[in-house]
C-alpha cells in the first residue's frame, strides 16, 4: 500500500474508473464525491493498492474534529474478492487509530452493492442503504454531541449515523 502525496496515473486511473460507475448509477444531483484535486489535501490521507503489480485500488482518510471519514474507496473489479478492499480499509482505519480519533466513519450510495458488501463483511451494518455508518466508535460512549455529528455528505442528505459494536472499533 502507498501514501500518495499528489494525482499519479495510477490514482487518475482509479479515481477515473470510480467517476464512471458512480456518473452510471447516480444522477448528478445525487453525486458528491471529492474532485481530484481535493483529495491532495493537508486533512486527508490517499492510498493505492496495487495487485500483481497493476493499480488494484485506493481510498483515502479525511481528518476532521473529532472523528475522520473514508474518502473514494474503490478497489477495479477485477481485483475483488482478493483481500484489496480489507487491506485498504485496515490502512485507512490505521490512520485515526494513530491520530487517537475514535470515531471513523463511511458513507456510501444505497445503489453500490459491492461497497455495502465489503463493508458488511468488516461488521458494518450499511446493508441498512446510504446512511452514514459509523465503523468504529470510541470503547467508551461520546459525549450525546459528538455521536450525532453526520459527516459534511451526509448533513447535506440527512442522513444520521449508525453504530457498530465495540469490538468492531478500535482498540
Amino acid at each position: 500500500m502507498t501514501l500518495t502525496a499528489a494525482p499519479t496515473d495510477a490514482v487518475r486511473l482509479l479515481i477515473g474508473e470510480l467517476e464512471d460507475v458512480l456518473s452510471a448509477t447516480y444522477p448528478p444531483e445525487n453525486w458528491h464525491g471529492l474532485p481530484l484535486d481535493a483529495i491532495f489535501q493537508p486533512h486527508l490521507r490517499f492510498f493505492v493498492a496495487t495487485f500483481d503489480g497493476a493499480p488494484a485500488g485506493c481510498g483515502g482518510v479525511a481528518f476532521f474534529d473529532g472523528f475522520a471519514e473514508v474518502k473514494r474507496m474503490y478497489v477495479r473489479p477485477a481485483a475483488r474478492g482478493q483481500g484489496v478492499a480489507r487491506a485498504i480499509l485496515a490502512r485507512i482505519e490505521a490512520e485515526p487509530r494513530a491520530a487517537h480519533l475514535p470515531v471513523l466513519r463511511l458513507e456510501t450510495g444505497d445503489r453500490q452493492a459491492d461497497a455495502l458488501a465489503s463493508t458488511a463483511a468488516t461488521g458494518s451494518p450499511t446493508a441498512r442503504l446510504s446512511a452514514t455508518t459509523l465503523l468504529c466508535r470510541p470503547t467508551r460512549s461520546p459525549p450525546a454531541s459528538s455521536s450525532k455529528n453526520p459527516s459534511p455528505a451526509a448533513a447535506r442528505h440527512g442522513t444520521s449515523a449508525t453504530r457498530v459494536p465495540a469490538s468492531a472499533c478500535f482498540a
